[in-house]
């Protein structure tokens, strides 16, 4: 396109803009009748200036194509596009007659006990969390009761070497598509409408080959389950638990009194540098251990920490733990008490969802631990009351509201473009036309049924962008979109591009070989560092998030990222590192309040900035998201591009 013909478009586009928004001071801002301003206030609401940016440069190539295809070319599109009824990606699950059992319930209701149990009892099965965390801890329970089983997450395989039958334990991700199993364990199913994530437990839930396929989670699910089981013809079982110990919220905060703490209690953080200091200023205030448990911390030592805490006969007196416990970990925990209602979700500190408040705060009186796992839930005592407080009294209105409030039903399962449509639908368009493009146009044109939605990530968009303009196929670039990275740790581009630079150019992938990974900062010490604990502590980070990636890519280009064993061996120095480290930083009481209430006062502001812009002006409530766990170090098992 010529200069001259590339200005006439943008003055025409100039005046599209122009008639969205003086539709808008017209009230016209519904998305069937003034869409170009919908998608412009939408991408500013949920991404900020970065979002809108990206939707301008995106509207602007979509209006330049608009009349580059045939009325029969874009037919032959919408066809490609038809996304209403995606259990039809997967044939082979089809010709299956499933019976689907739905546990839902509070936390702390057995729901999942009964799930297990289920699986323990066929003979071979599959478990899927979402967790790497909560992946070890079913691989390990099946172990120890004596059934082979097999733990697949994005960053660790491991198969047994003496037995060809045998169970799976994996992040929900990872699920073995192409393998029969009598039971399937599908678990915190709610986060089927989580528009990161969710993609993954809807092609779980759709395509996993089971007889009997089990979904745990939240009550406000039901209506959708029993929906998606209808139209596959699959036999929907519903089962309904009570929660097992009475629990309550308290009037009272801790107030920074450390001496406010008893035996029994769990403090929840977010942040790695939280947890480590929480822990440093409880044994300091009280004299007594406490337990620390997050994601990243080597499975054998989560193990060791867990057991520490739930042994009444030890000092081990409290437990900070990332808010992974939510999750279902097995604690024996008689209080939480929550650090901060306001978590970084990637990009900006945000409110609790009051379904991540109950999730977490209902892990108080748990009725059972991994001593008693063989116990039946009949026979544990059921009259232990949990109880639920919050560090800073100013947290704890939104904890009593998040109790208090009935949550809305999941009416959507979330979905995005499977691999191969993307590579066919790319076909129509110039070699060099941006993925990221690609994909919104996906996004903007399939037509999707009433029970989904077509999710596509702004972080997918940002790295199809990064990696551009290098000579990968669309598989290739889809993968990489789906890397478990962080854009904003130091050095990220860097080492993203020089990772798919290592597939474009078909090269060596050597560990040591790649010098945007700084290995040579495993040499460095603290006490020599003259940037700041702080900055010393992101490098860390910056390198363990280099080698969880290099580790992933291991298990997809096995020929070229060959150094999986050296990757493990600097992982693990890494996080010894790194743990070492935060036991050593200087981060006083007084520090740690300041960072929560700045936290506070930002996750406030995005709020009402987001209620500002709003089409009715009204107060808008918290978004109804399940996200994962948001800590420092990754706790899935890493995205995979849809199959």
């Amino acid at each position: 396109m010529g200069e001259d013909e590339l200005s006439r478009q943008g003055a025409l586009f100039m005046n599209a803009i122009d008639h969205a928004f003086l539709l808008a001071e017209q009230s016209v801002t519904r998305r069937d009748k003034n869409p170009l301003f919908w998608n412009l206030r939408d991408a500013f609401i949920n991404r900020d200036i970065k979002g809108l940016t990206k939707e301008i440069q995106y509207s602007f190539q979509s209006f330049m194509v608009r009349q580059k295809f045939s009325k029969e070319l874009e037919d032959s599109q919408k066809r490609l596009l038809d996304f209403r009824f995606p259990h039809e990606w997967f044939p082979a699950t089809r010709t299956m007659q499933r019976t689907v059992h739905v546990h839902v319930g509070p936390t702390n209701s057995g729901k999942t006990y009964n799930a297990l149990k289920a699986l323990e009892n066929s003979k071979r099965g599959v478990y899927a969390g979402p967790l790497r965390l909560l992946a070890t801890e079913v691989y390990q329970r099946l172990k120890a009761k004596g059934r082979p089983c097999a733990l697949i997450t994005g960053e660790e395989v491991r198969i047994p070497e003496d037995t060809d039958q045998y169970f799976s334990s994996c992040t929900v991700e990872m699920v073995p598509l192409n393998t029969q199993f009598d039971v399937a364990v599908i678990d915190e199913i709610q986060m089927i409408a989580d528009p990161e994530r969710g993609n993954a437990w809807t092609t779980a839930l759709l395509g996993v080959q089971a007889k009997e396929v089990h979904l745990c989670g939240e009550d406000r699910t039901v209506s959708l389950l029993q929906a998606l089981c209808a139209s596959i013809g699959d036999k929907c079982v519903v089962h309904r638990y009570e929660r097992l110990s009475p629990l309550k919220t308290m009037d009272t905060a801790i107030e920074g009194d450390y001496n406010k703490l008893q035996k029994g209690d769990a403090i929840v953080a977010f942040s790695r540098l939280s947890l480590h200091v929480l822990k440093r200023n409880v044994e300091t205030k009280t004299g007594r251990r406490c337990a620390i448990i997050y994601g990243s911390l080597p499975p054998e030592v989560r193990v060791q920490q867990a057991a520490l805490f739930n042994d009444p006969d030890n000092d081990y007196d409290f437990v900070v733990a990332s808010d992974a416990i939510g999750m279902g970990l097995n604690l024996e925990i008689r209080r939480v008490v929550l650090e901060s209602v306001t978590k970084f979700d990637g990009s900006q500190n945000r409110l609790l969802t009051y379904p991540e408040i109950k999730q977490i705060g209902g892990r108080a009186g748990r009725y059972r631990t991994a001593q008693n796992a063989t116990t039946s839930a009949e026979e544990v005592e059921k009259e232990k009351v949990g109880l639920v407080t919050t560090m800073d009294q100013a947290d704890l209105r939104s904890v009593h509201r998040a109790f208090e409030k009935k949550v809305d039903d999941i009416e959507c399962a979330s979905i995005q473009p499977p691999a191969g449509i993307v590579e066919r639908f790319a076909s129509y368009f110039p070699p060099n036309t941006p993925l990221s493009f690609i994909l919104m146009r996906i996004k903007a044109a399939a037509t999707v049924g009433p029970r989904y939605r077509l999710s596509i990530s702004s972080d997918v968009l940002e790295i199809a962008d990064i990696i551009q303009d290098l000579p990968l196929t669309i598989y290739d670039r889809l993968t990489f979109c789906y890397l478990p990275v962080s854009l904003r740790a130091e050095g990220a581009v860097d080492v993203l591009r020089a990772l798919a630079g290592v597939v474009a150019n078909n090269s060596t992938g050597d560990l040591l070989a790649i010098k945007e990974i700084p290995l040579e900062f495993l040499d460095v010490d603290m006490k020599d560092f003259k940037g700041g604990s702080q900055q010393y502590l992101q490098k860390l980070e910056s390198l363990h998030i280099a080698i969880n990636q290099y580790v992933w890519l291991s298990y997809r280009y096995a020929g070229m990222f060959r150094s999986q064993a050296l990757a493990f061996h600097v992982r693990q120095l890494v996080e010894e590192k790194l743990i070492s480290t935060l036991d050593r930083l200087d981060f006083t009481e007084e520090q740690l309040e300041h960072s929560r209430a700045h936290k506070r006062l930002q996750a406030h502001s995005h709020k009402i900035s987001r209620n500002a812009v709003r089409e009715d002006g009204v107060d808008e409530p918290e978004p109804d998201r399940d996200g994962p766990p948001v800590t420092d170090w990754p706790e899935t098992g890493g995205r995979v591009v849809p199959q």
